[in-house]
């Protein structure tokens, strides 16, 4: 088994943008409440755009890559 992430991310659609960064954890399935996911966001294992990003609250916007674990999200609105 690769240590590699999947090369290609997964699109998620959202209503509307803003969304904020523990609200797509929990809307995309990468965690599965909100206090998961802002826990992994304090503890810097959420990665926004290649860089790690320890905000709850920062804000998500179309063509955003969210990575958490070995799984990337790609933010889309639809």
């Amino acid at each position: 088994m690769s240590s590699r992430e999947s090369s290609e991310p997964r699109v998620v659609t959202v209503r509307e943008e803003p969304i904020e960064l523990s609200q797509l954890l929990k809307f995309s399935g990468l965690t599965g409440t909100g206090g998961e996911a802002k826990r992994m966001i304090m503890e810097g294992q959420v990665f926004l755009n290649g860089r790690v990003e320890t905000q709850k609250g920062k804000k998500i916007r179309a063509g955003d890559r969210v990575r958490f674990g070995n799984e990337t999200v790609l933010v889309q609105v639809g």
